[in-house]
């Protein structure tokens, strides 16, 4: 299970995280969810150990990720993709995909075992592409290439940052489809992958996620299913009740 407990960060004058608390069991998808500035990112950034908090705890099971570094993250089995793609573009799908695949062997060998490269891209509705050099790639496809790649470190918990960007309708619904079948692949173990999903297509979340977590100016405002996210007065004055 992913923890994370009070962790707060400042940059300068600017309060990103207040005492913020995150759980994601396994096999269960997460939505975490806010206005620009919320401290999504950040949050992000603390539990892949890009950034290391100024006080909290992030644990994963009994590991304590908080500062250690997103090699020590990784390794211990936390996987993410990006807001901004940050894929091998001039390398071939396939190739992107080995290359994680490669590292997983090496440090999560029993959590990778029954993983294959062709399975990857097939799950992500890409073995026809897996030659394409991965910059060539529609923008839709290069999101799925990121999930791909990340999945092939074998993690317990898996963040999505802006899945569905620039995916219409269609995509997006294919796309949560898939989300569900990484959920429910309970794996070696039989513990499945926990996912947190950060998208501002508030139907792709609240049509995808068991649970639902909303930040604003650096706090939880409200934790729960989406049924009763939908119905929190706070929840549609900072954030549902802007769109339209």
């Amino acid at each position: 299970m992913l923890s994370v407990e009070t962790v707060s960060k400042r940059f300068g004058g600017v309060q990103a995280l207040s005492d913020v608390a995150l759980v994601c069991r396994p096999g269960e998808i997460v939505g975490l969810i806010g206005p620009n500035g919320a401290g999504k990112s950040s949050l992000v950034n603390v539990v892949t150990g890009l950034i290391a908090p100024d006080s909290g705890r992030v644990r994963l099971g009994d590991t304590d990720l908080a500062g250690r570094g997103p090699e020590f993250a990784a390794r211990a089995g936390v996987a993410r993709t990006f807001q901004n793609l940050r894929l091998f573009k001039q390398l071939s799908v396939r190739q992107n995909v080995e290359v994680a695949l490669t590292t997983g062997r090496r440090h999560r060998a029993a959590r990778v075992a029954g993983l294959t490269i062709d399975g990857l891209l097939a799950q992500q509705q890409l073995g026809d592409l897996a030659e394409a050099p991965a910059g060539a790639l529609s923008y839709g496809h290069q999101r799925r290439l990121e999930i791909a790649r990340a999945l092939a470190l074998g993690p317990d918990v898996l963040l999505l940052d802006e899945p569905a960007a620039g995916m219409n309708d269609q995509e997006t619904a294919a796309l949560a489809a898939t989300i569900r079948e990484i959920r429910d692949d309970r794996g070696i173990d039989d513990r499945g992958i926990g996912i947190v999903v950060i998208d501002h297509d508030l139907g792709f979340i609240l049509g995808l996620c068991d649970r639902i977590t909303v930040m604003d100016m650096g706090r939880v405002v409200a934790d729960g299913p989406p049924a009763e996210i939908r119905r929190d007065p706070v929840v549609i004055e900072i954030y549902l009740g802007t769109v339209h």
